[in-house]
């Protein structure tokens, strides 16, 4: 651990004043979790950054971490001519040198450079396995976001990678950095208020599947559709994928499941130390939104069994929510009580009827950081989290040390979820061995853990 330095008078390098960060919930959590190094990340030299897909939530990435530290946004790559010039114009607004990033259309360009810190990873899950294997191996340190791959074996040579070339790679799981859940796995379930947990249900009931019937239509100038697809099977183009189209569509992801679910079971293996599950099964379909192209299911429940007690998973993208209150959320079911948790709100609800209840409010920080409020499509609520998420990824390059989202945790998220739509798919349970990276007694399925890539790209293995 480094000593602590004295604070000293230096001019704001980001877009807030020292003093306002300081005072926000969840700069205050995150230094007091990450001690002096915190202090060398907001007074250090400024990180070269770059980002790889200038989209939603690529560019709420970046200007969450351009709150937090001092960087320079050096570099930013989009197959979309229109999104990129849209970045670039806020990146230069944003950034207090404010200079304009270098734009690229192509990743393998932008990593060729080799004068960047640090790569932000925004594109569709299709595309994260290849970008984040190439930007260790140039050398950089990696913020991807979750789902981590597509299929499984990706998932594993990206822990390799990230291994091999000794990089800090933190996946986008932000829940283990938001700062009302971190509470109540304190003060409920660490604090042993739940008592012997027996169940855990996890569940999304939004309406969030895209079901339209758009027709096939010439590719824009503006859009380089074939890098676009990259690896995946080139579609008909049918309109702009990357405005959420994409997410219908298993070709480049793995639905509801890959999309919502990662999060939650990411958050209760994180809130009770589990790892991988012992067996995997599942089942659902387009059971009612059969009109549209669509192709991921609309209703699906997964159960994902430990020694203890199993996690159950449940959507449907119709209907309405069983509790209004947590549409998207996690429920721990102990004998002496039940905590629900989302990224809203969390309750602890005691069985003993003269127990106290506990509620836990979702940290909103609109005052401290007013740019949030104008930002377009931000997700408020999600935006304190991120900001300590960012936290620990800088205090674990600092330290060159694991973060809290480490790769092999974002790793084992994603390839459950995976395993549950294998299983949907092949109408059996699944056993993985991920020390042998197989299903244990099903060579079929194992055979599916990888899935096929389109010429000339190459699917990533681990060695």
């Amino acid at each position: 651990m480094k000593p602590v330095r004295k604070a000293r008078q230096i001019a704001p390098t980001f877009n807030i004043n020292r003093r306002r960060f300081l005072q926000t919930a969840s700069a205050s959590l995150a230094l007091s979790a990450l001690g002096a190094d915190a202090l060398d990340i907001i007074n250090g030299k400024p990180k070269r950054v770059g980002l790889i897909g200038a989209g939603w939530y690529g560019k709420s990435d970046l200007w969450r971490l351009v709150q937090v530290a001092p960087v320079e946004i050096a570099s930013i790559c989009d197959v979309d001519k229109q999104m990129l010039v849209g970045a670039v114009d806020i990146a230069s607004q944003r950034q207090k040198s404010q200079k304009k990033p270098r734009t690229y259309t192509d990743y393998r360009d932008l990593l060729k450079q080799k004068d960047l810190d640090i790569v932000l990873i925004g594109t569709p899950d299709h595309w994260h396995p290849l970008q984040m294997i190439a930007a260790v191996e140039s050398g950089v340190d990696v913020y991807v976001q979750k789902p981590i791959s597509v299929d499984v074996l990706e998932g594993e040579a990206m822990v390799v990678a990230a291994r091999k070339h000794n990089r800090v790679v933190q996946v986008g799981t932000q829940r283990k950095s938001t700062p009302h859940l971190i509470d109540a796995k304190k003060q409920v379930v660490e604090a042993g208020l739940l008592g012997k947990i027996g169940h855990v249900e996890l569940c999304c009931y939004f309406h969030m599947r895209a079901n339209g019937n758009p027709p096939v239509q010439p590719v824009p100038d503006f859009l380089n559709y074939e890098m676009w697809t990259g690896p995946a099977p080139l579609r008909p183009y049918d309109g702009l994928p990357h405005k959420r189209w994409w997410r219908t569509f298993k070709e480049y992801g793995n639905g509801i499941v890959g999309d919502m679910c990662v999060h939650m079971l990411d958050t209760a293996r994180w809130m009770l130390g589990l790892g991988w599950p012992k067996r995997v099964t599942s089942a659902g379909g387009i059971y009612v939104q059969r009109d549209g192209k669509s192709n991921i299911s609309d209703t699906q429940e997964a159960t994902f069994e430990y020694d203890d007690y199993n996690l159950v998973w449940q959507h449907r993208t119709w209907g309405t929510s069983p509790d209004p209150d947590y549409p998207w959320a996690l429920f721990i079911y102990g004998e002496k009580g039940t905590l629900k948790a989302s990224t809203m709100r969390a309750d602890f609800v005691p069985l003993d009827k003269n127990a106290k209840p506990i509620h836990f409010d979702c940290y909103f920080e609109r005052e401290k950081y007013p740019e949030d409020v104008t930002e377009a499509d931000i997700e408020l609520n999600a935006a304190p989290a991120t900001r300590r998420h960012m936290l620990d990824f800088l205090a674990a390059i600092e330290k060159r040390s694991r973060p809290i989202a480490d790769i092999e945790q974002g790793h084992i998220s994603t390839a459950t979820c995976i395993l549950a739509n294998l299983s949907m798919d092949l109408g059996r349970p699944l056993r993985y061995d991920p020390k042998r990276r197989i299903v244990i007694g099903d060579p079929e399925a194992t055979k599916r853990l990888q899935r096929p890539y389109r010429a000339p790209w190459h699917h990533p293995l681990p060695a």
